[in-house]
């Protein structure tokens, strides 16, 4: 077994879901992190469980995302990684989005993710790391209502493979977890009605949407400094959503 390397992390969206399992699972396996989040009041409940450094941002904002790593360099000296776990999700047609909810998506999404990896390889540029992005099953599936959905997490996508080929001479590697339906509170208002409920089961192969820790498992499996040798990569925690054919009812 590869010993334990303790390593220091960026947290982007910390109060989310997923974030918080990311959270247990890093404490749990010695690392330490400095969170960034938007509300004040939420990202300092998250930070006091874990007694951790943080502060808020506006993911939005190339200056302010790379205020967080100055911040995260000068508390810990070194940031060995960083995943950015802020998104929106609003299903649409594309006849029924509106320009400012078009834009509203690719600012939270794809520029929040730009952001992320401009500001993570100049904090990690001598030290080598990992970053870890979050894009969709909808990106590679054709979903009804997903277009500005599925156009952000393209981008995000697109992002991860050439940021992974520029920076792989740093010793930066560049990873995406791409998630089918995971229930957590940006998605209550689907999973919460039983009818969208049983639709959205139906749609993935394994019969049942995600769960929060199955995507902060994959997470945390590309910060891990162990696994060092993966870089480029778009892992489908999806219930096989982004890859095969849903389930197929047999009529008795």
């Amino acid at each position: 077994m590869a010993e334990q390397t303790r390593a220091n992390f960026v947290i982007l969206g910390a109060t989310s879901d997923i974030g918080g399992h990311v959270l247990q699972s890093l404490t749990a396996d010695g690392h330490q992190f400095f969170l960034a989040g938007r509300d004040e009041q939420r990202t300092s409940d998250v930070a006091s469980n874990y007694d951790a450094p943080f502060t808020t941002f506006d993911a939005t904002n190339a200056d302010s995302v790379a205020a967080v790593f100055d911040q995260a360099k000068e508390q810990f000296g070194e940031v060995h990684g960083a995943v950015n776990l802020v998104g929106s999700i609003k299903l649409k047609p594309a006849h029924l989005t509106t320009p400012d909810e078009w834009r509203e998506a690719m600012e939270i999404n794809a520029n929040s993710a730009f952001f992320t990896v401009k500001a993570a390889t100049q904090a990690m540029k001598k030290t080598g790391g990992s970053i870890v992005l979050m894009s969709s099953a909808a990106a590679r599936t054709g979903l009804p209502s997903h277009e500005a959905i599925a156009a952000a997490k393209g981008a995000v996508i697109g992002l991860t493979l050439a940021a992974a080929a520029s920076y792989a001479s740093k010793n930066i590697r560049v990873n995406c977890v791409a998630p089918g339906m995971v229930k957590t509170k940006l998605t209550e208002r689907i999973w919460s009605v039983d009818s969208q409920l049983e639709a959205s089961q139906a749609m993935h192969p394994l019969g049942r949407i995600g769960r929060p820790e199955d995507i902060a498992a994959a997470i945390c499996w590309f910060l891990d400094p162990n696994n060092d040798f993966v870089t480029g990569q778009v892992l489908g925690i999806d219930g096989g959503l982004g890859s095969i054919a849903p389930r197929v009812t047999q009529k008795a």
